[in-house]
């Protein structure tokens, strides 16, 4: 598979719209086992995108971020 046939297996954040961004409650880590707290972005319909160190959900991760102004990491806590 190419990597575009990989990215339609998430053709369903298209669209979505955020309603709030706020980082991972410490209730909500320890629930998961994480030492970090990682951004979570919060869609209008309550689903949630939080960023995780790998696939397996080991651990919440950064997020690299880029516009025509430069780049930002959103780090975790």
């Amino acid at each position: 598979m190419t990597d575009q046939d990989h990215a339609l297996n998430f053709t369903f954040l298209t669209g979505k719209t955020i309603a709030s961004v706020r980082y991972l409650t410490q209730v909500e880590a320890d629930a998961m086992m994480w030492d970090k707290r990682p951004l979570v972005i919060e869609f209008t319909d309550g689903s949630l995108l939080t960023p995780q160190s790998d696939d397996e959900g080991n651990e919440g991760g950064a997020m690299h971020f880029q516009n025509d102004s430069g780049a930002v990491l959103i780090y975790t806590l």
